[in-house]
C-alpha cells in the first residue's frame, strides 16, 4: 500500500504493489526506462504459497505507484549539502518518467503516478521490509 498527498488531497494511491522512486539521470535515456519497466514489471519478489520470493506484480494482481524523486541523486560524498549535478534536467527527467510509466501500462499493470515537480507526502507499507535498488548503469 502507498499513497501520495498533495496540499492535504490524496492524488494517488495503491493496494499491494510496489512504490517505484524514479531518479532519472543526465545521462539516462528511453532506453534505460524500458529497461526499468520490464525489469520491475518482471521482478519475482512477491511469496508464493511457500513464502518464497517467487511471484511477479502481475501474479499477484498488485500495482505501481510511480514518484519521480531527483535526490536519489543527491551526491554527499563532498561536503554535508548534496550535489545534484549527476540528475536529469526536467525535461529530460519528465520525458523519461512518462515513458517509464507508459511502459509500465503497456505490461497490462496499472501505474498510478504522483505530480512531478510537487512537493509530494509519500507514505507506504513496506512489508517485509523489502527494498530494491535498480539501476541501468548495473554498477550494484
Amino acid at each position: 500500500m502507498a499513497s501520495v498527498t498533495i496540499e492535504g488531497r490524496v492524488v494517488s494511491e495503491i493496494g499491494p504493489g510496489l512504490l517505484v522512486l524514479l531518479g532519472v539521470a543526465a545521462n539516462d535515456t528511453v532506453a534505460d526506462a524500458d529497461y526499468l519497466a520490464g525489469k520491475i514489471a518482471g521482478l519475482r519478489i512477491f511469496e508464493d504459497a511457500d513464502g518464497k520470493m517467487n511471484r511477479s506484480l502481475a501474479d499477484v494482481g498488485g500495482a505501481v505507484l510511480a514518484v519521480s524523486q531527483f535526490t536519489l541523486y543527491g551526491d554527499v560524498r563532498r561536503g554535508k549539502r548534496p550535489s545534484f549535478d549527476a540528475a536529469a534536467r526536467s525535461e529530460l527527467a519528465h520525458e523519461l518518467y512518462e515513458d517509464f510509466v507508459a511502459q509500465i501500462r503497456q505490461r497490462g499493470l496499472c501505474c498510478q503516478t504522483g505530480q512531478f515537480q510537487a512537493m509530494m507526502s509519500v507514505s507506504l507499507v513496506n512489508q517485509g521490509p523489502v527494498t530494491i535498488l535498480l539501476d541501468t548503469s548495473k554498477l550494484f
